[in-house]
């Protein structure tokens, strides 16, 4: 652009000036692997001279070094930072570059097409205006087009272009171009977009980017970069109603006590009454303070420190909104929901939910169904595998606020992260409240858990027994109920052969089975601890998750793990069904020790060698240590 430099050169005042006044276009590049989304920013960049001569020698020698365009430059290098995706030639990471014309500025996001990084396509999609979406016009629509575009549609993005890339490898045939546009058009008809632009173009040879190429005189459309200079697109998130989260209670001294964080939605100003949206309380906004001073207004994007005009309570992952206009607040909710991770969804399992600044624990109670991103029909399912996407109920362990995504956008997205890696494993979009978890609150009970236990002469709690098949993990817990009954405590057996025979008969033995399996018997025991018993509970519970969930339910001094660890040879030496026999020969599938995994506890309370100590022992041994630790109370 030589206007620019001229005046870059002669002005640099006047340069920044005219930069700041332009408006913002951001928008990502899409699609499955090899369509050439590097290549066309690259060759953006290029064409539109916004390349320095630092970076110009670095293309140069990286492209003679690992490009894969022979003596040419390969555009794609000015993206592919990463070495890994230098060798492999694929985009792993999202890579961000700010450019502008004469006429707008413009951040995009190259997104990576392979299948195992569909997780970066979304996050860089969740922030953009327009999605440009790349086919390989030799291969048409593939899966992965699909999928990012239905996944653009989640997002909220309503401007798309069908970028028909590599169009050099066709001849320019318009037949091949139509036929994909057609096969485009129809498949994006229910995805809600409001404006489809199908261009063709060559991103290598830089054809229809920034100039019109006399190779397709038949199509009379804009380029690539006309298109992003002129398309509409505007933000209402100001016009929204206001949101923020707290992030941060700022306390420098006794004299000042404000909450920071970053603006959602809406706009605020000193005198606007304003609501936590987990408490109700209201107050009005005394200051709003920044780094640079007071400001009169302030709006969407804007980092802030708001004061009050009342000492109300507010923390970290509170939501303060317009008093006026409030969010939803309630522990249940429908949403859609991307899977990122390798470990499928185990519905029931708990996972951390992170709405803003908000954390809470959360199990999708209900996969409705998943969608096909080839078809977008519905489909039955108990699980979801990495980069499906499904329609779930979630549950949380208390209410959080949020607004549904598709009314803003910034308040109604979350991720899903695993409790126990801190790996982001989901990320989704809230659909509506469910309104019924608003209606069921606690009921106070006169007779309590502790009355209960003093009138018994104990101290109620859960010995959860967990092994291997054949441990001896039942034939202990039976052991020790017999010695507390005959010392005339009151005791119950949850056991896991039996539970299948009623509360459990419903379930397999998958892993979501499973999990789901010992969320029902942790809640059963936690019943029986609020009566007062003692209670046994004698189950495989293969996984640290739901044993931690399990033990989660109860106070931290009520439930004592007991690892009754013997070994795979001695269990299947002890085995009188024959099930191991069976599971080696694979006539039974997702045996634990066999085929499903067992993973061993490493926090019990209790650890019994099965090899070398009886169940006699072993009982007797619980029992003493019940009784030392004020279990067995006189």
């Amino acid at each position: 652009m030589p206007d620019q430099q001229n005046l870059i050169s002669q002005d640099i005042l006047a340069y920044l000036k005219e930069q700041e006044e332009k408006d913002m276009l951001r928008f990502i590049t899409c699609g499955s692997v090899d369509d050439g989304k590097s290549t066309l920013i690259g060759r953006l960049l290029w064409d539109s001279k916004l390349i320095f001569e630092d970076q110009l020698a670095a293309l140069e020698s990286d492209s003679k070094r690992t490009g894969t365009q022979g003596d040419d430059i390969d555009f794609a290098l000015l993206l592919d930072g990463l070495q890994a995706e230098q060798e492999q030639g694929i985009t792993i990471d999202v890579a961000y570059r700010f450019f502008s014309t004469d006429k707008r500025k413009f951040i995009v996001a190259d997104t990576p097409g392979h299948e195992q990084y569909t997780r970066n396509m979304a996050t860089g999609a969740s922030n953009a205006d327009v999605a440009v979406i790349l086919v390989d016009a030799r291969k048409g629509l593939l899966t992965q087009t699909r999928r990012h575009s239905y996944i653009v549609s989640l997002v909220g993005i309503k401007k798309v272009v069908l970028a028909v890339n590599k169009m050099d490898l066709v001849d320019y045939d318009q037949e091949t171009f139509e036929a994909i546009k057609a096969d485009y058009l129809d498949f994006a008809k229910d995805l809600g977009f409001d404006d489809i632009a199908v261009l063709p173009l060559s991103a290598l040879k830089g054809e229809n980017l920034l100039q019109a190429t006399d190779k397709t005189s038949w199509f009379s459309g804009p380029t690539l970069m006309a298109y992003l200079e002129s398309v509409e697109v505007s933000s209402d998130a100001g016009q929204k109603p206001f949101r923020m989260a707290v992030q941060w209670v700022n306390r420098p001294d006794l004299d000042f006590r404000g909450f920071s964080g970053t603006i959602a939605s809406g706009s605020i100003q000193p005198g606007d009454d304003i609501v936590v949206a987990s408490s109700g309380q209201t107050s009005k906004v005394a200051r709003i303070v920044t780094f640079d001073g007071d400001l009169d207004i302030a709006g969407p994007g804007q980092a802030v420190t708001l004061t009050l005009a009342d000492e109300i309570d507010i923390s970290r992952g509170d939501m303060l909104a317009a008093a006026d206009d409030r969010p939803d607040f309630a522990d249940q909710f429908e949403a859609k929901l991307i899977w990122m991770h390798n470990e499928p969804l185990l519905p029931s399992r708990n996972y951390m939910i992170k709405i803003g600044s908000a954390t809470a624990s959360a199990q999708v109670s209900d996969l409705k169904y998943k969608v096909n991103v080839n078809t977008l029909e519905h489909i039955a399912g108990k699980t979801l595998e990495l980069n499906e996407v499904g329609i779930c109920n979630f549950s949380l362990d208390r209410p959080l606020p949020f607004d549904a995504y598709q009314d803003n956008p910034g308040t109604g997205n979350f991720i899903l992260i695993d409790r126990f890696t801190n790996a982001t494993v989901g990320a989704g979009m809230i659909d509506f409240a469910l309104r019924r978890a608003t209606n069921i609150h606690w009921q106070a009970l006169d007779v309590h858990k502790d009355a209960r236990a003093e009138l018994k002469g104990q101290k109620p709690c859960v010995l959860w027994f967990t092994g291997l098949s054949g441990s001896g993990k039942s034939t202990i817990a039976n052991l020790v109920e017999k010695k507390l009954h005959s010392m005339g405590r009151h005791t119950y057996t949850l056991d896991g052969d039996n539970v299948r025979h009623g509360l459990n008969r419903d379930l397999g033995f998958t892993d979501v089975d499973r999990v789901e399996n010992i969320r029902r018997v942790g809640e059963t025991a936690k019943l029986m601890v609020e009566a007062g018993l003692i209670t046994m509970v004698s189950f495989i519970s293969p996984f640290t998750s739901e044993r931690r969930m399990a033990r989660a339910m109860v106070e931290t001094d009520e439930f004592i793990e007991v690892f009754v660890d013997t070994s795979l040879e001695e269990c299947e030496r002890r085995d009188v069904k024959g099930l191991y026999a069976k599971a080696r020969a694979g006539e039974l599938k997702n045996f634990t020790g066999i085929d499903s995994a067992y993973e061993t506890p490493t926090e019990a309370e209790i650890h019994v060698n099965g090899d070398k100590t009886s169940p006699e022992d072993a009982a007797e041994e619980i029992v003493k240590i019940l009784q030392d630790r004020g279990y067995l109370q006189l």
